[in-house]
Formats: structure tokens, sequence, C-alpha cells
């Protein structure tokens, strides 16, 4: 938004901003925030920084945690939810000390390594992404993880177990399980929110293709956001998940990204598409297979090749592997085809000319950190084409057929993604070494990032499951 401190400070007395915020990304991908009154802001806040604790962030030990985080200016955005004029800003991370810099480990910082190392290799000057946001919208979520009482209970003016609700005025119109792809009015019942959100989003510089209601009845919806380098994206990411969020709670619902909240229903995906540009001339558009060049074929095969380890960045939470199952439209079999859902990469059959080539990775979900996620892909479809990862002679198709109607025993044959968070722990310990090429991941954030996520699994194991009680109560 703004190219010089000159140029903020005279845009906040002009509008009259009377607080300054600060957003910091810890490793999980959750914003942090710190405020100060825009008088004290100055050339030293954004040139030294402001100083922080990185053992909460879980970027330190606590006795070694001082950072600093300094305001990036052209993220600037002004905060719709505040009540008094907020100016937010994303911030970078520093370590303080003896070779003091960018922190390594910084999430911001890994996604524009990544883009420094692609420029370097030669192979494109820009990468484009362009994510799918699939997420529920509800009207009632509660829970309860206590000693004596574990529950959960969610609920939707549209889902179909309200037809028969008669205990308050019930005017009809639900939808059906799995019914609710671009279904129309009066049953989409959150288009006038959605529309607010995409307005809004767009007024905040988050550009969007569209939105729809999507299959899941229960509220299921999707925006899919216009293209953006990585960096940018992962600011955009972010930005979206901050006013989906708090518009739908301002206006009385609540939404959730998790990859399954409905056991039976469909999950929600992040899908991102994924282009290659060198002096503006497209690098995926080639003779090969599906109208794609060979560094697209290329690209493929890394990311398939490292699809495993690629998990414990895209698909970081337990919940994710709830959603990576047969027979709900996310894919489980590492494999690419032509037009073809139940993929791990599909190659969009309506992208038919030169500079809409691309492919999209289907089994990323909102849960991950979008700089390391956006990273680690990124960084899995170079290794491929530095290293020439032909997908085909890996053994990963193409599978110009429906992967979710194999029999067990061609099932087999095809490799596939980790089935819980433990595998994808384990993927990642045994295959990292892509991610280090360029400097661009340091190992001490993957060896985090596999601890993080091992805790998280054994902390969701030790828990009783209510289905557990059906199943054993009385043996």
């Amino acid at each position: 938004m703004f190219k010089s401190i000159a140029e903020l400070e005279s845009y906040c007395t002009a509008e009259g901003i009377e607080l300054i915020d600060f957003k910091v990304i810890d490793l999980a991908g959750r914003w942090h925030h710190l405020t100060i009154p825009a008088d004290q802001l100055s050339e030293k806040t954004i040139t030294k920084g402001i100083g922080m604790d990185g053992s909460s962030y879980g970027f330190l030990t606590v006795e070694k945690s001082d950072m600093s985080f300094r305001p990036d200016i052209s993220t600037a955005f002004v905060d719709p939810f505040t009540a008094v004029p907020t100016l937010s800003l994303i911030a970078d991370i520093y370590t303080l000390g003896e070779g003091a810099g960018r922190f390594a480990g910084d999430p911001r910082f890994i996604a524009q390594k990544t883009e420094a190392y692609i420029g370097n290799l030669g192979i494109a000057d820009t990468c484009l992404l362009g994510p799918e946001f699939e997420f529920y919208i509800l009207d009632h979520v509660s829970y309860r993880t206590e000693v004596n009482h574990l529950e959960v209970f969610l609920d939707s003016r549209q889902a179909a177990w309200n037809t028969g609700k008669r205990d308050e005025s019930n005017l009809g119109y639900q939808v059906g399980l799995h019914g609710g792809y671009h279904v129309d009015l009066p049953k989409d019942s959150s288009y006038d929110l959605r529309n607010e959100m995409v307005l809004m989003l767009q007024k905040h510089g988050v550009p969007v293709k569209y939105h729809h209601s999507e299959n899941g009845g229960p509220g299921q919806v999707e925006i899919e956001v216009a293209f953006g380098t990585l960096t940018t994206m992962a600011d955009r990411s972010m930005l979206l998940k901050y006013i989906v969020k708090n518009l739908a709670l301002k206006r009385g619902r609540t939404v959730t990204f998790m990859p399954k909240p409905f056991y039976g229903e469909l999950g929600s995906g992040m899908h991102a598409h994924i282009q290659f540009f060198n002096q503006g001339k497209p690098v995926f558009s080639g003779p090969g297979y599906s109208g794609l060049s060979d560094a697209a074929l290329y690209a493929i095969g890394g990311i398939l090749k490292h699809a495993g380890a690629l998990c414990a960045f895209t698909n970081p939470s337990t919940n994710s592997y709830k959603r990576l199952v047969p027979g709900y439209e996310a894919p489980v079999s590492i494999g690419f085809a032509t037009a073809n859902r139940s993929s791990v990469i599909r190659i969009p059959g309506y992208a038919d000319t030169p500079d809409s080539k691309r492919f999209e990775i289907r089994s990323m979900d909102a849960t991950c950190n979008p700089y390391l996620a956006y990273s680690a892909v990124l960084m899995a479809a170079l290794d491929g084409i530095t290293n020439k990862i032909d997908p085909t002679a890996e053994g990963f198709g193409p599978f110009d057929f429906n992967l979710y109607t194999l029999s067990p025993e061609e099932q087999k044959k095809i490799k596939s993604l980790p089935k819980s968070l433990e595998e994808a722990a384990l993927a990642l310990e045994k295959d990292y070494q892509f991610l280090l090429s360029g400097d661009v991941f340091p190992l001490g954030l993957i060896e985090d990032q596999a601890k993080r996520i091992r805790n998280e699994a054994e902390r969701v194991s030790i828990v009783p499951h209510p289905l557990e009680f059906e199943m054993y109560y009385d043996l």
C-alpha cells in the first residue's frame, strides 16, 4: 500500500488513523498481533522493529527467545473490523545480537527465499499461484473436551437435519447431504454474506475470480481468488481467512476451514493452481501430455515424488486425514491426469491456451501455514524440473480414470498419500533434502515442524473417541 514511511504517516494523518496494528505469523499459521498508537510510529519502528518473544511463536527456546519484528509497509490495509480507525501491517521476523538479520525460519522469509531461488535457477521469473478456498459457514458450534464429557455440536440453518425442526419457525429450503454444489436461492443461505465477503476482499487487495456454494449440504462454500505471486498470495491467504472469519462473526455466523468438520459429509480443501512464466512466455505449455511442456511434467513429477513429505506442510493437522479418505472427492492416490478430480494433480481440461496452461494440486487444505505450504510445493516442483523427474516413469500416471472406483487390489498398485499425521511426519523425516536446496528451508524448521505435528497427533490419539463407546462399551 505504501512505498515510504513518509507516505504512510501522511495517510494516517489524512485519514484519521489512530492505531497501528502489526500482524506476525507463527509456525502453525496463525496471526498474532501487537498495536501501538499511531503517533508512536516512527522511522525506528520500521527499521529497528519491535521486540517479541520468539518462544511463544514456536520459533526459539525460552532461554534464547528475544527477537523482533519489522513491518512491511507495502502490506498495509485499513482494518475493517476495529471500532477505532486502525491500519494493519504484516511484519517480518528478525534475530537479535551477533549476526542479527532476517530470521531464517520466518515463514514469510522462506516464501521470499523460494521466489529468489526460482529466479536464480533461471527456470522462471514469475511463479503464479491460484488457490481455491473451501470452508463451511455455520450458525452454531460448541465443543467440550473434559474428563467426563466429550462433545461437538455443529448446526447450519440450511442443513438437511433441520427439515423436521419444530421448536422454532422452520421455513424449509434445507439442502441434502452432498447436495450443495451451486445450489441457488433460497437454499443458498450464505449468498448475501459471501457477496459482502468478496467485495471486502476486493477492496482490501485480494482479487476474487468467483464464489459459489459447494457440495457440502450444511453450508460449504468456495471462494477462488485470482492468481498472484508466492509471497503475495500467502499474504492474501492470511488476509482472506481474517476477513472471512471476522465478517461472518460480525453477521452472527461462524466459519471453519477445518478439512473435515462433519462426519459423512464433504471435506474442505485448498486446491492450488500453479503457473510459471519466463520473460512473459508460459513455461508449462508444450507438446507433451495434455499440452504440457517437459518442465511442467517434471514439476508434476517432483511434487508427486515428494507428496508424502509435502503433507507435513500442506496437510498439517490430524483433521486433514479425516478428509483424505476415498469417497468424498478428496484425492488419496498419488497421480496426475487431465480433468481428473480423483488424482492429487489435475490438469484442467478448460486451460487449453498456452497462457492458461497450468496444473492444480488438490490435496492441500487450509489448516496449513500458506507461506510454508506454497513454498514446499514449489520446492518439490523445482526439484522435479532440475532432476528431470518423469511422473510416468515414477509410476504416477497419467491415470485417466476414476481412482475412487479401483478395487483394493488395484489401489495397492498406486502409491497413496499418508493416512495419518504421524505418517506425514515420518515421510518428512525421510524426505526433506529437496527443501534445503538454495538454503530456502532451514533444517531446524523442518525438524520443528515434524516435532510439532507429532505432538499434536499424540495429543489427539490419547483422547477417547465417542465412536469407541459405541464399539466397545459393552465388551
